[in-house]
């Protein structure tokens, strides 16, 4: 097993508005994308502490895109938000193990 991160070419996140994050995996080309694939869904939500009927999945293959957008733990911008841009969510799901 190696982490996410260390297989594609970046994994980004950012606000998806006030109350939802996207996490993107830009895996770069087909062997990678075909080794993304099966993570499940059920491993993110997991590791954000949503429930996966919560968890929104979108496969590019196109592209090599795995997007997935959860649901924020609090508002943006409110005084218990401790990422206003959502760019930390990111490096939590490339330091998993797939």
């Amino acid at each position: 097993m190696v982490e996410l991160g260390s297989i594609v070419e970046k994994v980004r996140s950012k606000n998806a508005g006030p109350f939802w994050l996207t996490i993107d995996i830009f895996c770069g080309n087909r062997a990678a994308f075909d080794r993304v694939i099966p993570l499940s869904t059920a491993r993110v939500a997991a590791l954000f502490d949503v429930a996966e009927a919560q968890v929104k999945r979108f496969d590019i293959p196109d592209l090599n895109v795995v997007k997935f957008s959860v649901p924020r733990p609090v508002v943006q911008g409110t005084r218990a938000d401790r990422d206003m841009h959502g760019a930390g969510w990111g490096a939590l799901l490339a330091e998993m193990k797939i």
